[in-house]
């Protein structure tokens, strides 16, 4: 029987994790699931090793790197199911819970994509996302619901969310016909912002259902504070403000980012002796303004 639903997970160098992340949903999810897994350009063929270890799912192999949205647009281009889980491979579940996340996308056409709690795995497991506050219209920031706080049930009502969250969103195969697929020119960071954008002009919502839940093992792939997250984060931040905002608003949005963010952000990593920060910060500025965009 074909399953409905379809779980894509894009591996980077990350053989134990996607393990991990494969082994949690066969213990303890009882729906039938299509598992898709894109080995993204690893250094050694991780692809090989997935398959002989998981023959019954599905293993792409590309030979380079092609980033967050392309990884999982290759992902997608594969995938047979009708609601489509992009799940991160630093996640596990530890319940039987995703089910709800398709039941929500069936009891209602107009919602395009649906994301679940989702918590820290590293102890006390506090919540990380119950949704998204909207993003400012000029300094591009928002804020996570939920975030650092314990899971008691202060943030089990399901509601609407400007944006889903990458590590564990579901979407309607039918909306990522009309949106189109994740923009591949983020790389890293913010892609999923943009797309919850491309959905939302589509003509559907975004919603948070607190009755599934995922773990997240947070910056297991890239690391806080790291130089490539640095880079990425400074020249997407102004990427997705060309991208999403008109006139005025656009020239506001990237004029704080340069006159503002950018340098403040140089600071503070001098401050901290991260020169290595503050490099990355100005070369993501500097490819930003060359149009370039891709891999580093």
């Amino acid at each position: 029987m074909k399953a409905r639903i379809s779980i894509i997970s894009v591996n980077y160098n990350g053989f134990a994790l996607t393990a991990a992340m494969i082994d949690s949903l066969r213990r303890h999810v009882t729906t039938p699931l299509e598992i898709v897994v894109v080995d993204n350009g690893s250094a050694r063929d991780e692809a090989a090793l997935l398959r002989e270890r998981y023959p019954d799912i599905v293993v792409l192999r590309s030979d380079e790197n092609l980033g967050f949205a392309g990884g999982n647009n290759l992902g997608i281009r594969a995938a047979t199911g009708d609601c489509l889980l992009l799940l991160n491979n630093d996640t596990e579940v530890t319940d039987d819970t995703l089910h709800h996340l398709a039941e929500t996308l069936d009891a209602d056409p107009s919602i395009g994509a649906v994301c679940p709690k989702i918590r820290f795995w590293t102890p006390p497991q506090a919540i990380q996302f119950a949704g998204y506050t909207p993003l400012t219209r000029i300094t591009l920031r928002n804020g996570l619901i939920g975030f650092g706080q314990p899971d008691d049930g202060s943030y089990d009502s399901p509601h609407e969310t400007p944006y889903a969250h990458g590590a564990a969103m579901m979407v309607r195969r039918e909306a990522v016909g009309k949106a189109g697929p994740m923009p591949e020119e983020y790389f890293l960071y913010y892609e999923e912002l943009d797309w919850s954008e491309r959905l939302r002009e589509a003509g559907y919502r975004i919603v948070y259902d607190p009755r599934a839940t995922v773990f997240h093992k947070e910056s297991a792939t890239t690391g806080q504070q790291s130089p490539l997250r640095s880079y990425y984060l400074t020249r997407n931040r102004l990427l997705f403000a060309r991208r999403n905002r008109r006139g005025a608003a656009r020239r506001l949005s990237i004029i704080y980012q340069l006159g503002v963010a950018l340098p403040k952000s140089v600071a503070a990593a001098l401050l901290h002796g991260r020169r290595d920060l503050a490099a990355a910060a100005l070369r993501g500025c500097r490819d930003f303004l060359r149009h370039k965009t891709g891999k580093e």
